[in-house]
């Protein structure tokens, strides 16, 4: 999966949603999708950057992607059902969804962690995560061929001092890709995975690493054949499972 080398097709004609679309992984994902054959659905809270994603989509002569803004930390369940019904009007069913955008929160002690930071961590990284994928269930059934990639890390699987939120994000996600891909499997077309991107050259590690030399890690880009993989039709056998991209 490591060097997966992707059919030019592999996602011809897919239409597939990627939150945190802006910039780092998202916006590598968003590319690599579309350079496949996906038209692809920009989410994030940033119009700037999406523009700028769709642009470079529209420049490399890519299926024509569309433009979601929203904020996950303060959306709640009637933004999502908003979403649902207009993606519903616009495409009629979703074969993808990569759980992409998160936020880091800060690196501190349980003892001293500011309550409000905790929310906003879990808010963005667990609660609009369920309740977008809870609203987007119906569209991906619909599918005859449906992937669902959530995004977990190293400290969401063996708990690390100072990580905090973060972590008890990334435990709650592993799990919430279990219990989903345990209820889907043999009913439906979707399958359900998680991936690690493992240390990564985006905003994110610098800001949790910021003595660390980025230079040392991958970019975005150089993580994609396990997304491609995941996303693709050579993954339909693949459920519930939390696999690292590096």
């Amino acid at each position: 999966m490591y060097d997966y080398q992707a059919p030019e097709n592999l996602l011809q004609d897919k239409i597939i949603l990627v939150t945190g679309a802006g910039s780092g992984i998202g916006r590598a994902a968003a590319l690599s999708y579309a350079a496949h054959g996906a038209t692809v659905i920009l989410l994030g809270r940033t119009e700037e950057k999406l523009n700028a994603v769709y642009d470079e989509i529209e420049d490399a002569g890519y299926p024509q992607a569309a433009i979601i803004t929203l904020n996950l930390e303060t959306a709640g369940e009637t933004d999502f059902d908003n979403l649902a019904a207009t993606l519903e009007q616009e495409f009629g069913r979703i074969d993808g969804i990569l759980h992409n955008a998160g936020t880091l929160g800060i690196r501190t002690p349980i003892e001293s962690y500011d309550p409000v930071v905790w929310q906003q961590v879990m808010q963005v990284n667990v609660n609009s995560t369920f309740m977008l994928t809870q609203a987007l269930l119906s569209l991906t059934n619909t599918s005859e061929d449906a992937s669902i990639i959530f995004t977990s890390s190293g400290v969401g699987r063996k708990g690390k001092a100072f990580w905090g939120a973060y972590a008890v994000s990334k435990f709650a996600t592993e799990g919430l890709m279990q219990v989903l891909a345990d209820e889907l499997e043999h009913n439906t077309n979707i399958r359900v995975n998680a991936i690690n991107p493992g240390a990564t050259r985006t905003d994110m590690r610098a800001n949790a690493y910021p003595a660390e030399n980025p230079e040392g890690n991958p970019t975005p880009q150089e993580i994609m054949p396990l997304y491609l993989y995941l996303m693709g039709r050579d993954s339909r056998s693949v459920n519930g499972q939390s696999l690292n991209a590096q």
